[in-house]
């Protein structure tokens, strides 16, 4: 591999080559943002598929785990101090053979069914509807629900709306108030389908469009509720779904999803989660970053027909995809989460942040027990709950969420790295990956990732015309690349105080440790 000189241009600037040292030189326009980060980027995606719901969510108010009216304590407090803007339910590809009237009304009467999609498993249907909306209710965030589109029937999604969202004296409405809710529930995000052109119907666009148009015409408003309807987009490269969409439903939607997954291909192993070497490690970085050129080249075809970006682009499902941990169940996709998936996690929430004016929410995969979680809880039962590598860069990062994002200019060393189908000749990666915002208060987040193995990178910031007077921050970093935690280990990889930036006549100067990420706030 070589390492070359690289210098890349963020927000408002062009990308440019130029010599410099081996110190990254980064210039944030303090002044300069106008776009706020949608604070749903930060937003988390349950699907019953393995321990995510039974097991990580919910246990039933019955268990010996710690819970709060069935929902584990433990994960729910995790939760809570992540701010979880919204979280999207029930799938991903359950979601199309999902029956909503099979998980209301008393636990002991609804009908079990099978998961088809991920490992066969029998649902007893005990999480549905009320116990999703409530949790939402009571962490605070919006709801999104993904309708059935692959084997419901437009009367069903109808009717779903009608019984999540009118106080009317109507037949859904009532339904809901026999089962225990009187007051409808505020529901913003409907999903149109998932993944039509595969496990949600294995459709063509334009059939597809055609359903959505049919489909939406009788998700209605109810009462003050209004619906923020969302197409189901395109997987990654597939430009053309795009097109077809935005040809075809236009402004009839409110937001068209896309998914991209950081896998090294859908046959075959996709590599193990801890087990990777130095390659393998900066593979995934090439294939993370991108996802930059993927949503801008979806976003020049949306262009072309909203010029006005009204049309969100929502990335409802993002993250890492590698082999299930040997000894679980096949198909339940429960994986370790080491710090190479948060350095992942890193460096995409700071492409979203380059994207606002588009890209209006991200759901990373998932939220507990599967791909790249935010939590592992014991598959046994046994109620012990880890907190991963990626749950603490959403957590470092959360000052993110309704920050005012600033344009920044960055100079740093880059390497080139080994590429795959889609990047024949190899990618290059930057070596310092940074993100910049304003606060409500005026005062500053900044973020910087070092993905270098094994150098160290001295950085100076540039601020302009701001003249700060404190500054502070924290470090994510570890020995090893493949490090985790576990169980028995919950704390190998955990935020620490970061000292090493220092403040000189609107400068800050630092150290980033290889390997490392740092999140530091100026005021």
């Amino acid at each position: 591999m070589s390492n070359k000189l690289f210098a890349c241009g963020l927000f408002l600037a062009a990308s440019l080559y130029a010599s410099a040292g081996n110190t990254a030189q980064i210039t944030i326009s303090t002044d300069g943002g106008k776009n706020i980060i949608h604070k749903e980027i930060y937003g988390q995606f349950a699907e019953h598929l393995g321990s995510c719901i039974y097991g990580g969510l919910w246990v039933g108010e019955d268990s010996p785990i710690p819970n709060i009216k069935g929902y584990r304590k433990d994960v729910f407090d995790a939760l809570k101090q992540l701010q979880v803007p919204v979280l999207r339910w029930p799938g991903g590809c359950f979601a199309d053979e999902y029956h909503w009237m099979d998980g209301i009304g008393p636990r002991e009467q609804r009908p079990k069914m099978q998961n088809n999609n991920w490992g066969g498993t029998i649902e007893d249907n005990s999480f549905g509807t009320h116990e999703f909306l409530n949790l939402c209710e009571m962490l605070g965030c919006e709801p999104y629900i993904s309708g059935n589109v692959g084997s419901g029937t437009v009367e069903e999604l109808a009717k779903w709306v009608e019984y999540m969202t009118s106080d009317g004296d109507t037949p859904m409405a009532n339904l809901r108030r026999k089962n225990g809710r009187d007051k409808a529930w505020r529901v913003k995000y409907l999903g149109v389908g998932n993944e039509s052109w595969g496990c949600g119907g294995n459709m063509r666009p334009e059939y597809y469009s055609d359903l959505y148009r049919r489909y939406s015409v009788y998700c209605r408003n109810y009462d003050g509720n209004k619906l923020y309807k969302i197409a189901s987009g395109a997987s990654d490269y597939d430009y053309n779904w795009t097109r077809v969409l935005m040809d075809n439903i236009g402004h009839r939607m409110d937001g068209v999803s896309l998914h991209y997954y950081t896998v090294t291909g859908w046959s075959g192993s996709k590599g193990s989660a801890t087990k990777f070497d130095n390659n393998d490690y900066y593979w995934t970085i090439g294939k993370c970053l991108e996802i930059e050129d993927v949503i801008e080249r979806h976003a020049q075809i949306m262009d072309k027909k909203d010029p006005k970006k009204q049309i969100g682009l929502l990335v409802d499902e993002w993250g890492t995809w590698w082999d299930e941990e040997p000894g679980t169940v096949k198909g339940h996709l429960y994986q370790q989460n080491s710090m190479r998936d948060a350095f992942v996690a890193a460096l995409t929430l700071n492409v979203f942040h380059r994207h606002t004016d588009r890209v209006r929410m991200a759901n990373i995969a998932q939220v507990v027990n599967v791909l790249q979680s935010m939590i592992l809880t014991d598959t046994k039962g046994t109620g012990h709950m880890v907190l991963t590598p990626t749950y603490h860069v959403f957590e470092m990062y959360k000052g993110f969420m309704g920050a005012t994002s600033l344009p920044l200019t960055l100079t740093c060393d880059s390497m080139d790295v080994r590429g795959d189908s889609h990047a024949k000749d190899g990618r290059r990666i930057p070596l310092v990956s940074a993100s910049a915002a304003k606060q409500a208060d005026g005062s500053l987040i900044i973020s910087l990732a070092n993905v270098s193995l094994d150098k160290n990178q001295d950085v100076e910031i540039a601020l302009g015309n701001n003249a700060p007077k404190a500054i502070s921050g924290r470090i994510l970093s570890c020995k090893s690349i493949a490090d985790y935690n576990d169980f028995d280990h919950p704390n190998v990889v955990a935020p620490q105080e970061f000292k090493g930036a220092k403040l000189k006549k609107g400068t800050i100067k630092m150290q980033i440790p290889a390997k490392s990420i740092v999140v530091i706030n100026v005021k």
